[in-house]
Parts: structure tokens; C-alpha cells; sequence
């Protein structure tokens, strides 16, 4: 008798404890779901490059869905870096819509875009101040820079867009308190380097074909994988070292 009460004792224990991870799962993966969107609500990216977009963010066990309209192409790949890399995040189904038509790929209008918004990724230039002209390939800057060193930093960093022909840099040297390499008052969260790292090394072609991964700590970033020179390898040190946000830059990439 004893023996069948302590059998169906044990029974009741293990359906009492199914019925609990059972109801324990929905809450688990809403808690994870709802830290994710909240996550990508909060980061840098969001609240300041693509703060004019309309993104819809749903999350269900870590496979997130990206759906709404954003202003670019730039916007759109943003939004799908940034989520990527936001723990507990399975897959991205990117579905957001550009608003209005795209540039045609290589017309001046892409080559403008792509100009605007590599200057954009990178504190030691001041974006907002250069005006950008594009007339059969061959970008002319014009505006004010702080200082020589800044204005040669803009036409290599204009050159370096995939297509241009070539940069007429027209801007002017003033060194006024207001022509300051770009800060920031808001806090730069590591998702959100880590997403501007990957962009910048995308955009500039020199870096674009090299393989990297990135890591980021309190916006230390780490950069592995491999280069083919030297050269490539410090470039890419380069180009990491100036983007919006980030502290240091630890490159550990092989060169083979």
C-alpha cells in the first residue's frame, strides 16, 4: 500500500513539474522577446540614426522581424546590424520598405548618399558642415573644416567610396569652438559600436572585401580575422579608431 502511494506521490510530482516548465517556457521566451525589442528600442542606433524611421519590432524566441519604412538603404542594413548583434537574437527577417525610390546604384544621387553617410560614421569629421556634390562621378565638397588635417581626413575618406572617380575638396579651414570633432551626449551602448564598426568597415571600399569579425567591451573593440598585408590590417585599425563611439581598438586580425 505504502509502495503505490509513494508511486503515485512521485507521478503527481513529475506532472505538477511538466505542467509548471510547460507554463514556465511562454513566460521565459516573453521575457527574452520583450528584452530584445526593448534592447534595439534603447540602443544608440536607434534612438539617434534611425530616430525618423518608422520600425515595427517583433521578436518570438529570438527570431526577430524588422517591418515598417526607413529612409535608405544605409537605414535598412543599420536596423539588421544592430539586432544582430543584441543577445538572445536567433535570425533577422528584414522586411522594412525604403521610403520613396532608391538612387539607381553608381548614379550621383547613390554616390552622394554614400558619401553622406560614411562622413556621418566618423567623429574626427563634421558631417553635418560638408556639403556634398556629385556630377558624373566626381565629388566636390564644400563647407568649413577645423583644420587642414581634417579636410585632408574628409577627401580620403570620399575617395575611398566604391566608384568615385574623383574628389574636388573646395571647403575652407576655419578653427572656430563650433568646428570641434563631433561628441556625443548620450551613451554609446557596445550593440550599437559594434553596428557602426561594421558599417564603416562596409562602406569604406578599402575594408569592405577584408574579413573581420568585431567584438566590443565599454567600447574597447576587438577586431579579429584576416588581412592580406600589413597595410590592410593598420587600415582597418584606421577606420575603426574613428568611428562615433568607440574607445580603442584592439586588432588582432592574422595576415596571410
Amino acid at each position: 500500500m505504502k509502495r503505490k502511494m509513494k508511486g503515485g506521490y512521485c507521478i503527481f510530482i513529475m506532472s505538477v513539474a511538466a505542467v509548471f516548465f510547460a507554463l514556465s517556457m511562454p513566460v521565459s521566451a516573453s521575457k527574452l522577446d520583450n528584452r530584445i525589442i526593448l534592447s534595439a528600442r534603447q540602443s544608440y542606433v536607434f534612438k539617434v540614426y534611425l530616430e525618423g524611421d518608422d520600425i515595427r519590432i517583433e521578436s518570438r524566441d529570438g527570431a526577430v522581424t524588422l517591418t515598417g519604412i526607413i529612409a535608405d538603404d544605409f537605414h535598412r542594413s543599420l536596423a539588421e546590424v544592430t539586432v544582430k548583434d543584441i543577445a538572445g537574437v536567433r535570425s533577422v527577417d528584414n522586411r522594412l520598405e525604403i521610403k520613396g525610390s532608391s538612387p539607381t546604384a553608381n548614379s550621383d544621387a547613390w554616390f552622394h548618399d554614400k558619401v553622406k553617410t560614411t562622413l556621418l560614421l566618423h567623429r574626427s569629421v563634421r558631417a553635418a558642415a560638408t556639403e556634398v556634390d556629385v556630377k558624373d562621378g566626381i565629388v566636390t565638397l564644400r563647407g568649413a573644416a577645423m583644420n587642414q588635417a581634417q579636410k585632408d581626413l574628409i577627401t580620403e575618406y570620399a575617395k575611398d567610396v566604391e566608384g568615385v572617380k574623383d574628389v574636388v575638396n573646395e571647403m575652407t579651414v576655419s578653427a572656430d569652438k563650433e568646428s570641434a570633432p563631433r561628441t556625443t551626449k548620450e551613451k554609446i551602448d557596445d550593440v550599437s559600436i559594434a553596428a557602426l564598426v561594421r558599417m564603416g568597415l562596409l562602406l569604406h571600399h578599402s575594408t569592405s572585401g577584408v574579413y573581420t569579425t568585431i567584438a566590443t567591451k565599454r567600447g574597447v573593440v576587438t577586431v579579429g580575422g584576416r588581412a592580406r598585408t600589413a597595410a590592410e590590417k593598420e587600415l582597418v585599425t584606421r577606420v575603426v579608431k574613428d568611428i562615433t563611439g568607440v574607445k580603442s581598438v584592439k586588432n588582432l586580425m592574422t595576415v596571410k
